[in-house]
């Protein structure tokens, strides 16, 4: 039994040295090969140069770079070429041999198992210039080609705001693009694709952006209000057939409001509830109805105010029924803004009523300003400034004391006349005042006890 084991490994053992043996002169044989040859799987440029000497590689470079073009895929099915004899484009020979030597033969069996190697763009070289001057002439970069892009926006139709796809455009990113040639070209692509190269200027908010779809519901708030404006008998009402008008949506998709159209809508608001310098039909005590014009009374509706206040109410998003801010008030609402109590003087009769909540409560002759020396006491609807006791009334030719003053239009008021011993008549017409509405005592006295700032003071000649 021992005699067949050794002569069974008798046998083998030439046979495996045999083998050894031949695998070493293919391992040397192969090395003497890639000494001169690139390994398998060697890729320059995308060029297969697999098994090739330096000089084999450099004719199929050479061979494959005059036929090599990059081929612009752009947005609209638009193509541009550039050629390889546009740029100067060549291999340099310096490069391959160095990439050859940095093949060591010795561990050639290594790159059996790689799928690809020694890949080295930098292989192929061109003339800067040449790329530099063809790239800026593309069409894509012509005026009359250029269509920028534009985020999505919105349209108000009568079911609200509807979303408006963006525009893409076909605005270049220069620098990006400029990157992706130059990428293309040193791995010999043929096609670059522009969109999928990230190389067009883009919105950015698109239809599906939730930017976009938080703005159009803040629009569809604010255009869904109504804000009712109610002062007396007059009412107007704001709803989003107006206010959409004034939104907006800026660069960062917010929402705005143009301040300059609230403005002017302010303005319609103040000519619809203004009263103030109006001419008012007026029924005097003797029943006449007159016009009277003029004067500083009445309601002013404050507009910067009011544009601060209604920008308010819209950005709340609640609907809502306001009176205007007014800036000045007057003692009633509507179109007879003056009521039931004021102070009545017919400067033709030269008399003076005072009437309190619909009641008379004194009434008497007086004297106004003096027509002759165009002192005349201005005709109007005033509102009582103020009222004050034992004042020292001063122009440029009298000083004169009063008990009671009370002034309606800037130094023209009514005040008593201790000076005077009667009143009404025609004495306004050569011995009239200066301007104001002298009073008996006992008449400015009880207006005085009776009176209230603001009160109307009616004058007018019939």
């Amino acid at each position: 039994m021992r005699r067949k084991r050794i002569n069974s490994q008798s046998k083998v053992l030439p046979v495996v040295m045999i083998s050894l043996c031949t695998l070493i002169v293919i391992y040397l044989g192969m090395t003497m090969y890639f000494r001169n040859n690139f390994y398998f799987g060697s890729v320059i440029n995308g060029i297969n140069v697999a098994g090739k000497t330096v000089d084999e590689a450099e004719k199929e470079l050479s061979s494959e770079i005059d036929k090599y073009s990059l081929e612009l895929e752009e947005r609209g099915d638009v193509t541009e070429q550039i050629k390889a004899t546009d740029i100067g484009l060549k291999y340099d020979g310096d490069k391959i041999k160095e990439l050859k030597e940095s093949q060591n033969s010795v561990p050639w069996v290594v790159a059996l198992f790689k799928k690809k190697n020694s890949e080295m763009p930098q292989i192929i070289t061109y003339d800067e210039e040449l790329l530099k001057q063809y790239f800026n002439k593309l069409s894509c970069f012509k005026s009359s080609n250029i269509i920028n892009p534009e985020n999505a926006s919105f349209e108000y139709t009568e079911d609200g705001y509807k979303i408006v796809d963006e525009i893409n455009g076909s605005k270049i990113n220069k620098d990006a693009l400029y990157d992706s040639i130059v990428n293309a070209i040193n791995n010999s692509e043929p096609k670059l694709n522009l969109d999928e190269s990230n190389c067009y200027e883009n919105p950015q908010y698109t239809s599906k952006s939730q930017e976009v779809a938080d703005a159009k519901n803040m629009l569809d708030k604010y255009a869904n209000l109504t804000i009712t404006y109610t002062s007396g008998d007059k009412t107007e009402v704001l709803d989003g057939s107006t206010i959409h008008n004034w939104l907006g949506v800026n660069e960062k998709m917010e929402v705005t409001i143009d301040d300059e159209k609230v403005k002017t809508y302010v303005d319609k608001i103040a000519g619809i509830y203004n009263t103030f310098g109006n001419t008012r039909n007026f029924v005097t005590t003797s029943k006449a109805t007159i016009k009277v014009s003029g004067g500083n009374y009445g309601w002013i509706v404050d507009k910067s105010k009011e544009v601060q206040d209604l920008i308010k109410c819209i950005k709340n998003g609640q609907s809502t029924t306001k009176e205007p801010i007014y800036a000045q008030t007057a003692v009633a609402e509507g179109t007879n803004d003056i009521g039931d109590t004021y102070v009545e003087i017919d400067m033709t009769k030269q008399h003076l009523w005072f009437y309190k909540k619909g009641s008379l409560v004194t009434e008497g002759d007086v004297v106004t300003g003096n027509l002759t020396n165009n002192t005349s006491t201005p005709i109007g609807t005033y509102r009582l400034n103020y009222k004050e006791k034992n004042a020292t009334l001063k122009g440029e030719d009298y000083s004169s004391a009063v008990t009671f003053w009370m002034p309606f239009n800037g130094n023209v008021g009514m005040h008593d006349a201790s000076w005077r011993t009667e009143f009404g008549k025609n004495i306004y017409l050569t011995s009239g005042s200066h301007g104001c509405v002298n009073e008996p005592y006992e008449l400015a006295n009880k207006i005085f006890d009776n009176i209230e700032v603001n009160t109307p003071i009616v004058c007018y000649y019939e």
